[in-house]
């Protein structure tokens, strides 16, 4: 086995005498030539841990060595580091932000020819040397950021969730762009919250509170739920509510919807249960399915959330009635002679959760922001809870809550400031504020971040203010643009049986995500690619288009859009 070209032994970060530890005896090694995942739930301690590494935070107590040396007295020249947030110049072009990075790292000027040319090639940007950073894409921003970090060819490449909000197409072109660098010698650290690129690592770490729970090959750490998976197929009618009282069982340790059935985790010593016993219809089969790299991550963190979610139990029942929920008629937006949506059209049902899925830049959030009022459309029109977009835009905002892509709170305002705001916003005073902010406050744990600024709390909790903030209301039809983006599996659950509770009471959701499992809990879904519907359907619609049995919902992404592609270029060639 190689020598490590980084590591750490007993690490111990501290932000405050007072505070708890941020790493707590933290221990990893990076083998030259090797991925190695670094993960673990929000606020665990990776981003320290990786800033440490990297030379730009002073660990406490511990050994930490780069390349043989202790890590303050390494070149930094030989380490590429791309940090979690869009580290680079949004107001400078592609190839100015290169040309920046290379004269920060001391790349020698006769160098520079051959290195911008390689790394365009290499990340595909060669067409679009002269756009601002500020305008790529979330997938092309990745890949700037990488070509950034690898100008001067490093040793140990570490990267910092390079994979969040970017769709899944551009997140299998970045993973090989770096599987390649690692063939080449480099020591690559993937800190992640997409497992199933953690299980493509070489070895995997996963730290919790500071301390290092597993190291070691992603098939060991699956190994621990084998026997214990199991599917079920339950009616539409049903599924959600079967979920809810299966993850409410003692005997299930995590559950999800898949396509037509539920997927359950039993707890180590539960057997194979009667189904009636874990609340699934009398007629369900609970039939044996092999375990995902996932089912051993939430395991050894001591399983999901429960089924029954206290946001919706505290939410009033939305009326019954016929009519669609959310209608888009032909709806289209042009931006001068860019179109950023052309013709969107569809329909939800009351209580439906619809998914809007697709590249980044396809033209899902502009459709988002036209349904929200947000966007006047160049064209078509559209109606939320019965109000018309054109004729009643301020009724049609009423009637929703929108949680935005971004974090689009007031960064520097408290967390409690942020609720009064937004419930002053919705038309809510009084009594009648305070009970929704306190009820949010109670339900979504946010009580020990109240006094601090909103910008600087940890991720998983600006996602629940931001879901604080659209439900004080209580509104009938909830916009959720990428709820979930860049937080950790276990925190995603919590959502979505917050979600799914919601939708019981006959709430109704428009959601995107770049998570294509999340996409399975969606009654119905729309492909957008370059501003047009490709495909609407079920998820299991959707995946038959995959041409395979046990496809999953990323497998039909990927196939639909290619397929699309080679139309295209087809199409072009002629």
């Amino acid at each position: 086995m190689a020598a490590p070209v980084a590591s750490s032994e007993g690490v111990v970060k501290r932000f405050g005498r007072d505070a708890p530890p941020a790493l707590d005896g933290a221990s990893i090694a990076i083998e030259p030539g090797r991925m190695t995942g670094l993960i673990g739930p929000d606020g665990a301690g990776k981003t320290t841990l990786i800033r440490i590494l990297a030379g730009l935070v002073d660990a406490d107590a511990g050994e930490v060595r780069v390349f043989g040396q202790p890590a303050g007295a390494v070149d930094r020249a030989m380490i590429g580091y791309m940090p979690q947030r869009f580290g680079l110049y949004e107001d400078l072009t592609v190839i100015e932000n290169l040309r920046l990075f290379a004269e920060l790292r001391g790349l020698p000027e006769a160098e520079w020819p051959a290195s911008s040319a390689r790394l365009l090639d290499f990340t595909d940007l060669g067409g679009f040397t002269d756009r601002l950073a500020g305008r790529l894409s979330g997938g092309m921003k990745q890949k700037l950021g990488l070509a950034c970090a690898m100008v001067r060819a490093p040793r140990l490449l570490l990267l910092d969730e390079p994979g969040v909000g970017v769709d899944p197409v551009s997140r299998r072109e970045l993973w090989a762009m770096v599987k390649a660098l690692a063939g080449e010698g480099i020591g690559v650290l993937w800190s992640t919250a997409y497992l199933d690129e953690a299980e493509k690592c070489d070895t995997v770490t996963l730290i919790n509170h500071g301390k290092c729970l597993y190291a070691g090959p992603p098939g060991d750490l699956t190994g621990r739920a084998a026997g214990r998976v199991f599917r079920a197929a339950v009616p539409e009618a049903g599924r959600r509510a079967a979920l809810h009282r299966a993850l409410d069982s003692a005997m299930v340790e995590d559950g999800t919807i898949q396509g037509d059935a539920v997927r359950l985790m039993l707890k180590p010593d539960a057997g194979q249960p009667d189904p009636a016993a874990i609340g699934l219809p009398d007629t369900a089969t609970l039939q044996s399915v092999r375990p995902r790299f996932e089912d051993g991550f939430i395991d050894l963190l001591g399983g999901g959330p429960a089924g029954t979610s206290p946001l919706a139990e505290g939410y009033a029942a939305v009326p019954g009635g016929d009519a669609p929920a959310i209608e888009a008629r032909a709806l289209t937006r042009r931006f001068g002679d860019f179109t950023a949506a052309a013709a969107i059209t569809f329909t939800v049902r009351r209580g439906e959760i619809f998914g809007l899925l697709g590249p980044n830049g396809a033209g899902k959030s502009t459709t988002f922001k036209m349904l929200c009022g947000l966007l006047t459309p160049s064209e078509g029109s559209g109606a939320v809870a019965g109000h018309d977009l054109r004729r009643a835009r301020a009724d049609a905002r009423q009637s929703l809550g929108y949680m935005a892509q971004k974090f689009a709170l007031y960064g520097d305002l408290s967390v409690r400031q942020n609720l009064a705001f937004f419930a002053g916003a919705y038309g809510l005073a009084g009594a009648a504020a305070r009970d929704a902010i306190d009820r949010a406050i109670e339900v979504l744990g946010l009580q020990r971040y109240l006094g601090i600024d909103a910008g600087t709390v940890p991720l998983g909790y600006k996602r629940r203010l931001a879901l604080a903030c659209a439900v004080l209301h209580q509104p009938p039809v909830l916009f959720l643009d990428e709820p979930t983006s860049g937080v950790d599996p276990i925190v995603r659950r919590e959502f979505w049986t917050h979600i799914n509770g919601l939708v019981e009471k006959g709430v109704t959701v428009l959601v995107t995500t770049h998570f294509m499992d999340e996409a399975e809990y969606c009654d119905r879904v729309t492909l957008i690619d370059r501003a047009r519907q490709i495909a609407t359907g079920t998820p299991d619609e959707l995946k038959a288009h995959s041409g395979r049995a046990d496809a999953t919902m990323e497998d039909a992404f990927v196939a639909l859009i290619e397929a699309r592609e080679h139309a295209r270029h087809e199409t072009l060639a002629a």
